[in-house]
């Protein structure tokens, strides 16, 4: 599966939930997405090709999965879509029920919502309901899974769960575990620009070169085609951290707590319409040139096969 392009998409959302702080009295609890300034959520129904496409939302991640569920039904019934339901699945039991397998195999688009985004590898892990997700994500055209914070973080293999900002680049201040596995090339993390998670990114980076750094800033997210082309979404910032040409790079050799020391990380800051190819670790301002490159390459690739093998000379 992982050498065959995937017919489905990924739409992975940067987030903006108060979640609140509770059981703190003295905190004003406000629950909002105002990612659904619609802009984003309307190309997550674009994407699907269908005017009122049949959404599943997954709450697993949530701490307040009854109020995400009711913002989300509302949000979409202002895109006309009227199709949602709600996979209120609280525990590992509730992940193993056919009902919600089979209601995956007719969905549209898979919505996971924020929270924590171990709860979403603790409740799925192994199961039929994630080997299904992933079927449908490679063999289905237009089927969109999308994730917001929480959602968008558990979408890649290598997995951030965790970790402090202020002790960043301090060895062992990122918590890394395994996520969903639905790509395999990259290491996302969400509320990027506003909660300062640069160094958070870097050293995720740093101990796992080989993939890319994605950082999604609030209300952005980054529309992923054919698992490699990713291209940026909303009204802020995407950063790309590509550890792929690092020359020094103690990450693995420091000890715990020690401070980590880094030599040439490349940086990409993506706005609404930028593109980024992960495959070729290439930045591009538009789809267009992307798509232009592309062709070019595989214009040069068929000249290179039609050509007349060399005629041997006589020496």
């Amino acid at each position: 599966m992982k050498n065959i392009k995937p017919l489905g998409k990924l739409i992975a959302i940067g987030g903006n939930e108060d979640k609140g702080t509770y059981p703190n009295p003295r905190t004003k609890k406000k629950y909002y997405l105002n990612f659904f300034e619609l802009g984003i959520l309307k190309r997550v129904v674009l994407e699907s090709g269908k005017e009122d496409p049949r959404i599943e939302v997954i709450t697993t991640a949530s701490m307040i999965p009854e109020e995400v569920a009711k913002i989300y039904v509302t949000s979409f019934a202002m895109l006309n879509c009227h199709q949602v339901g709600i996979m209120d699945i609280r525990t590992p039991e509730d992940a193993l029920l056919p009902e919600y397998v089979e209601r995956l195999r007719h969905a549209d688009v898979v919505m996971m919502s924020g929270g924590n985004q171990s709860r979403l590898t603790q409740m799925f892990g192994g199961t039929e309901f994630l080997r299904v997700l992933k079927q449908r994500y490679h063999e289905s055209p237009n089927f969109i899974i999308a994730g917001t914070s929480a959602g968008a973080m558990a979408m890649s293999q290598t997995m951030i769960s965790g970790g402090s900002v202020p002790d960043a680049l301090m060895k062992g201040a990122v918590k890394m575990s395994t996520g969903l596995g639905l790509l395999d090339n990259v290491v996302i993390d969400s509320h990027f620009v506003k909660r300062g998670r640069f160094g958070r990114l870097i050293e995720a980076v740093a101990l796992h070169p080989k993939l890319v750094g994605i950082g999604l800033g609030e209300d952005t997210g980054v529309l992923i085609t054919g698992g490699n082309q990713f291209e940026a979404v909303g009204s802020n910032l995407v950063v790309i951290m590509d550890g792929h040409k690092l020359e020094h790079n103690n990450a693995s050799a420091a000890r715990k707590g020690e401070a980590i020391s880094i030599e040439n990380m490349l940086l990409h800051v993506l706005v609404k319409g930028n593109v980024y190819d992960v495959s070729q670790r290439e930045f591009y301002p538009n789809l267009k040139l992307l798509l232009q490159a592309v062709e070019s390459d595989q214009l040069t690739t068929e000249q290179s096969a039609n050509a007349p093998a060399p005629v041997p000379t006589d020496s």
